[in-house]
C-alpha cells in the first residue's frame, strides 16, 4: 500500500509549516499540496487527507470544499461554534465514507489534561480555567479552554453538581472572565508564551491543579500525525482527538 497523500491548508502559517515538515519526515506519508490564503483549492492536489489550519472565518468554507470533494479532513482551526458544527455535521452526513476530525488541541498531554479535568470535575465545588497563549492568537477563549469548560460543565451536570460558587455581583470590566457551560474561563495573551492551560479545582481545604504546557508547536505533531492516519477509519464528524485515543468515555 502506498503512502497516504496529504495536503495542508494554511501551510504558510506557524502551525501549517510545522505540519508540512512533520508530514515530509514521515515514511508513510507524502506531502502533495500546500495551500494558503488566496490559493485555489481545486482538486486538493489529489490528496487522500487534508490537514486544515487556517483562521476561523475561512475554515468552514475550506472544510466544506474538502468534504464535497470526498476528501478526509483533520481540522485544527478553532472557532467552531455549535451552529458551525451542526452545519458541518449535515455536510458530512451527506458524504458517506468521509471522515472529519475537529480537534481543539493535538498535544496528547493537553488531551489527557482535558480528560482528567472531566473526570475530576464532579468531585470539587469550584472549577475555573486559565488559558495562556501568545498575543498573536485571534480568538478568546482558546478552543482548548472552551472545550475543557464544555466537558467539565457537562460532567458536573450529569453528576448533579450545582453551579460553581461565586458571590460577585459587581464586575463592570469583566474581571471574572467568560462563562462557558457555567465554568469561568480566563484568557491571558502574553509575549513569549505558546499554548498553556491550567484547570483549578477547589474544595474545602484543598485545591487540585491540572496544567499543560506546550513550549513548541512540535508538541502538537504526534496528535496531528495520529489523526491523519486514523481519520479514514472514522467516517462522519468527530469532535476531539480523545476519541481516536480511546479516551472521552
Amino acid at each position: 500500500m502506498g503512502a497516504t497523500r496529504v495536503a495542508v491548508i494554511g501551510a504558510a502559517g506557524r502551525m501549517g509549516a510545522t505540519v508540512c515538515a512533520a508530514v515530509e519526515a514521515a515514511d508513510d506519508l507524502e506531502l502533495v499540496g500546500r495551500f494558503d490564503v488566496g490559493d485555489d483549492l481545486g482538486d486538493l492536489a489529489g490528496a487522500d487527507v487534508v490537514v486544515e489550519f487556517s483562521v476561523p472565518d475561512a475554515s468552514p468554507g475550506n472544510v466544506a470544499h474538502c468534504v464535497a470533494a470526498g476528501v478526509h479532513v483533520v481540522v485544527g482551526t478553532t472557532g467552531w461554534s455549535d451552529d458551525r458544527l451542526a452545519t458541518l455535521r449535515a455536510r458530512v452526513d451527506a458524504a458517506p465514507g468521509v471522515g472529519v476530525l475537529v480537534a481543539p488541541n493535538f498535544a496528547v498531554g493537553a488531551v489527557l489534561m482535558m480528560e482528567f479535568a472531566r473526570r475530576a470535575a464532579p468531585f470539587f465545588e469550584s472549577v475555573e480555567i486559565v488559558e495562556l497563549h501568545h498575543p498573536d492568537k485571534v480568538d478568546a477563549p482558546s478552543g482548548t479552554g472552551a472545550r475543557t469548560a464544555e466537558l467539565v460543565g457537562a460532567a458536573r451536570e450529569a453528576a448533579g453538581v450545582g453551579p460553581v460558587p461565586d458571590a460577585t455581583t459587581h464586575d463592570p470590566d469583566g474581571a471574572r472572565g467568560a462563562r462557558v457551560h457555567g465554568i469561568p474561563v480566563h484568557s491571558v495573551r502574553l509575549r513569549g508564551l505558546v499554548a498553556h492551560q491550567e484547570v483549578l479545582l477547589g474544595g474545602p481545604g484543598e485545591m487540585l491543579t491540572l496544567r499543560h504546557d506546550s513550549f513548541d508547536r512540535a508538541s502538537f505533531m504526534t496528535g496531528v500525525l495520529a489523526a491523519l492516519r486514523q481519520v479514514p477509519q472514522h467516517p462522519g464528524l468527530t469532535v476531539g482527538l480523545e476519541h481516536y485515543l480511546g479516551l472521552g468515555g
